[in-house]
């Protein structure tokens, strides 16, 4: 008796050959709908589903592999002597290779103008119900569903005209996260399409970029994997025009540069190191924003990551090549910009999408055998009450340093203060076990320049030291989000030394 494969493939990316080298291979081929059609077309014999299950293919070929002729051919046991005696009552022939994938689901949904029902229409049901089959019966069954796997089986069966139980125990396995990702999709689609917030299971996937030399550190394995559907505004989907690959930690910096530059709509420069912004600076120009950046902290800068909201000009590019940066990041860059900045072989240039405004998908922190998710933290200084209880209101210019404070320390490491003047951080304080703390860092790192400035706080004070320390550094103006049982203490104290303060009502923890 002849082997037995089923082709079934909405990518037909080389089926045409596959299925050839399959006949050479004394294979009989069953196939279904546009497969066998193209299949036929190009000169090769096949069978159709119907002559094998004696059924119409019916419902707009909603059912046409989900019957016992096919299933049963997929699931006999071979070496099981009661499974082959039903089979040859009933006539079943065992199947012994499957080469499906499925329809097009992600592609559908990522429609700008698709409908429910398309979507609805594009769920596989026989696809997946095959490969399981065949993924569970892999002793005996080969199981293809991606293209890139055509050569590696053609290959064991002109070298062992078989295929071995290693390669099919390693394709079955591709099999289950290919169908698991697949509803994965398809579950996340209908929970959003019903408003469930929180499902009794929450199942994601994501897809393969790069395999990394290393994590935070040589010793730690790590992946960056990426979201299946295209996200802008994004480092997953980040192109990138020249330098070394990206690593463990390049990434992660990656993305809060981004997180910090979008927070503007004027011209704008963010410099991080571990995670933190090091200088932040806003200008009339990209240049002039650069320049604000690299003089907030043009310590750390160095072999820090850039990223701006506007094209990277010529000028600006020169300024940037005298230092060494590890990344730069930019909607785009000049031609002129282009060829200055990759003269220096290993400098990471990568242009993202900040037009477009995202649509943030939940954060998730894993725990030791758990999961966190929250919502990303969008909430900007529009969305606050804000009200102002200290005696003496900002002036326009403190207005504008409170502002650019605020967009700041909700990227910060909490307990988190930012010091801003000029249109630029002057001093940052992260990740201190206790508000004055970062406090004091940020204004020892301002030095005289925290004369005039404002000063923003993740979260409420305590007490009232944060605001001694402020007014003894000559801090002017103060915002922070309010709602500690000893406010009363701050406002005073503010009063006392005639700051201005203002209350948000919304803090920005960051751990």
């Amino acid at each position: 008796m002849k082997k037995r494969a089923l082709v079934s493939v909405s990518d037909k990316q080389g089926i045409i050959e596959f299925v050839s080298g399959l006949i050479k291979h004394d294979f009989e081929v069953i196939s279904t709908g546009g497969t066998y059609n193209l299949l036929k077309d190009a000169g090769l014999n096949v069978i159709g589903i119907s002559e094998v299950t004696n059924f119409p293919e019916i419902m707009d070929g909603r059912v046409k592999t989900l019957h016992p002729s096919i299933h049963g051919g997929l699931l006999g046991v071979r070496s099981n002597e009661e499974h082959m005696r039903q089979m040859n009552e009933l006539g079943i022939q065992p199947i012994d290779l499957v080469c499906v994938n499925l329809y097009p689901f992600k592609e559908t949904i990522m429609k700008p103008d698709v409908t429910f029902e398309d979507a609805i229409e594009n769920i596989d049901i026989g696809g997946p119900t095959m490969l399981r089959s065949a993924a569970k019966n892999h002793e005996f069954v080969s199981v293809v569903v991606d293209p890139t796997d055509y050569e590696v089986i053609l290959a064991e069966l002109a070298e062992n005209n078989t295929v071995s139980i290693t390669t099919n125990r390693r394709l079955a396995a591709k099999v289950f996260r290919h169908t698991a990702a697949y509803d994965s999709l398809i579950s996340n689609y209908l929970t959003e399409q019903v408003g469930e917030e929180n499902p009794e299971s929450y199942t994601v996937t994501y897809e393969l970029k790069q395999s990394l030399r290393y994590g935070e550190n040589p010793h730690q394995k790590a992946t960056f994997y990426r979201a299946p559907m295209p996200t802008v505004s994004s480092i997953a989907y980040a192109e990138q025009l020249h330098g070394k690959e990206l690593s463990y930690n390049n990434i992660n910096d990656a993305n809060e540069a981004l997180n910090i530059v979008r927070e503007f709509s004027n011209p704008a420069v963010v410099a991080v190191k571990h995670m933190n912004p090091c200088g932040v600076g806003e200008g009339t120009t990209i240049e002039e924003a650069y320049d604000r950046a690299y003089t907030a902290d043009p310590v750390s800068i160095f072999g820090g990551i850039i990223a701006t909201n506007r094209e990277v000009d010529a000028a600006t590019a020169k300024k940037m090549h005298e230092l060494f940066l590890e990344i730069i990041i930019a909607p785009s860059f000049s031609e002129e910009a282009l060829e200055i900045l990759t003269s220096k072989k290993n400098l990471r240039l990568l242009t993202v999408d900040l037009e477009t405004k995202p649509s943030f998908a939940p954060k998730l922190t894993t725990v030791h055998g758990g999961l966190l998710r929250q919502d990303m933290d969008t909430f900007g200084l529009d969305d606050a009450t804000v009200t102002v209880p200290t005696k003496r209101q900002p002036t326009e210019e403190e207005w504008e340093n409170l502002k650019l404070g605020w967009k700041v320390v909700k990227h910060v490491k909490s307990n988190a203060i930012v010091l801003a003047k000029d249109h630029m951080t002057i001093g940052v304080g992260a990740g201190q076990m206790n508000r004055v703390g970062a406090a004091k860092i940020a204004i020892e790192q301002a030095g005289e320049k925290s004369n005039g400035a404002a000063l923003a706080s993740d979260a409420f004070f305590p007490m009232n030291d944060t605001v001694e320390a402020a007014a003894k550094a000559g801090i002017t103006a103060i915002i922070q989000p309010g709602g500690s049982i000893k406010d009363e203490d701050s406002i005073k104290k503010a009063d006392e030394y005639g700051i201005a303060m203002v209350f948000t009502g919304v803090r920005h923890f960051k751990h």
